[in-house]
């Protein structure tokens, strides 16, 4: 597994569940011991510290990504390998899926959701092509999974787009669904539209 690298979208709350805390703790870790590289979103509190925190434990690379504006608010990890500084939240994702292996989303808000929906877009139009896994600690993406199931269903998506994505229910669990993903190919593009 070494060489990999791996995108994680989490969020920054603080006062979620300590459950999520501890759960992007011992993701980080995992990776971290397996020579995963952790790229995230640049953040020291909430899951993305944890995250962070987990893995540079191990003595694993973390390489964070962040908005000019949120850097100035220095809300960015001090102490991870490496903190680019990006103009936008939009150069952000870029940036933070570019190079990926795989993309892994842990309960997050908003901005979780809208790199998460970004990232199976990208993959749908065959822009993106390596394994999505969400880590659904508590059952949190049981109803955008649902959503996922309806847009299907309404003929909004195809029925193969389902194999998109996978469901962790463990930080341990990750990485055996990343290895275990089913290939997702440049022709995918051709039910991309239906």
């Amino acid at each position: 597994m070494s060489n990999l690298r791996v995108c994680v979208f989490c969020g920054s709350s603080r006062q979620c569940d300590p459950v999520y805390l501890d759960t992007a703790e011992r993701l980080g870790r995992e990776l971290a011991k397996n020579g995963v590289t952790i790229v995230y979103g640049g953040g020291a509190v909430g899951s993305m510290g944890r995250l962070a925190e987990g893995a540079l434990a191990e003595g694993g690379e973390v390489i964070g990504v962040i908005p000019a504006f949120m850097n100035e608010l220095e809300w960015g990890h001090k102490g991870i390998t490496e903190l680019r500084v990006v103009r936008d939240m939009s150069e952000r994702k870029r940036v933070m899926i570019e190079g990926a292996d795989a993309v892994v989303a842990l309960p997050g808000g908003s901005g979780t959701f809208d790199e998460l929906l970004e990232a199976i877009t990208l993959k749908r139009l065959a822009l993106y092509l390596g394994p999505i896994v969400l880590l659904d600690t508590r059952s949190y993406f049981k109803a955008l999974l649902l959503a996922l199931e309806k847009c299907v269903s309404e003929r909004f998506m195809d029925p193969r787009h389902q194999s998109m994505w996978t469901v962790a229910k463990e930080p341990e669990d990750v990485l055996p669904a990343i290895q275990s993903a089913p290939p997702w190919e440049t022709e995918s593009l051709s039910f991309a539209a239906i």
